[in-house]
């Protein structure tokens, strides 16, 4: 099976707020994200579409699913403990748990996305805890969220990825990341994304076939052959074709569509973008 995942990240702000929502009212935004879209993703029913929305935004989109939708709604990540019957009944101020995404309607979750790791170091960092100390100490903390999430019974999207200063150990980095983030986890419900870091962002080299190909036989190859992978660097339509065309990548993380001028993210780019890689 082929995944398509959909990062909208903190999208929904307009410009005047330095957003790039340029497609509707923020009141509005999930709904129209669902409602542009669902229809067209049905001619693709082998196909896992899922969206990972802030959690402002969760039941508005769940709402505008049709009953007979070929898509998911997720959240961006859940706290590393949650409500349970007999134990602790509501204490996370400003934590969103993983009960409460499916209380809302959600059925999946990203973890360890690279902004969400840079801010758990940088938690860490002021702690005065650095190098593989902080690191170890992320990876365990993104394995209790995945627990968590599996336990409220949601599947997970896994990202992992080495930063340019980790390239001469790229194999060592994604190794800690697998070893320690999926440590007593179930395995089939969790799909990894390969971020490499080093690559994303304006002025930067993109990861190449080989590099991608390379990378993607390594997780299996340590997190297991059955394991599916897909691109998280962001699938875009000047890679679709490319990472289509490589058997051990099964889809792609979406973000922005559009990397120039309104820059954003505009539904019917996003429809474009998979027409490609699945065509």
């Amino acid at each position: 099976m082929k995944h398509i995942y959909l990062n909208l990240k903190r999208f929904d702000l307009p410009p005047e707020c330095g957003g790039v929502n340029r497609i509707s009212s923020m009141k509005d935004w999930g709904p129209t994200i669902i409602e542009s879209t669902q229809g067209e993703l049905k001619k693709y029913p082998d196909t896992e579409f899922v969206m990972y929305f802030p959690e402002a935004h969760l039941i508005g989109a769940n709402n505008a699913l049709d009953n007979d939708a070929n898509l998911e709604i997720g959240a961006q990540s859940v706290y590393r403990a949650d409500t349970a019957i007999g134990g602790n009944f509501g204490a996370f101020t400003t934590n969103r748990t993983a009960n409460v995404v499916k209380e809302i309607g959600g059925s999946s979750v990203i973890i360890g996305h690279c902004e969400e790791r840079n801010d758990k170091m940088g938690i860490i960092a002021e702690a005065g805890v650095t190098g593989s100390e902080a690191t170890q100490a992320v990876n365990r903390i993104l394995n209790a969220q995945i627990k968590e999430a599996q336990k409220a019974g949601l599947k997970v999207l896994y990202c992992i990825g080495e930063k340019e200063e980790e390239l001469e150990n790229w194999d060592q980095v994604l190794k800690e990341q697998l070893e320690i983030g999926l440590d007593g986890v179930d395995k089939t419900k969790v799909v990894i994304a390969y971020e490499p870091i080093w690559s994303i962002g304006p002025g930067k080299t993109p990861a190449d076939k080989p590099y991608i190909t390379k990378v993607a036989k390594f997780v299996k190859e340590i997190a297991g052959e059955n394991m599916d992978v897909v691109y998280g660097g962001g699938l875009k339509s000047d890679n679709a074709k490319m990472l289509a065309s490589i058997p051990e990548i099964a889809g792609g993380l979406i973000a922005l569509t559009r990397f120039s001028g309104e820059i954003g993210f505009y539904p019917n780019e996003y429809l474009e973008i998979i027409d490609l890689y699945l065509n």
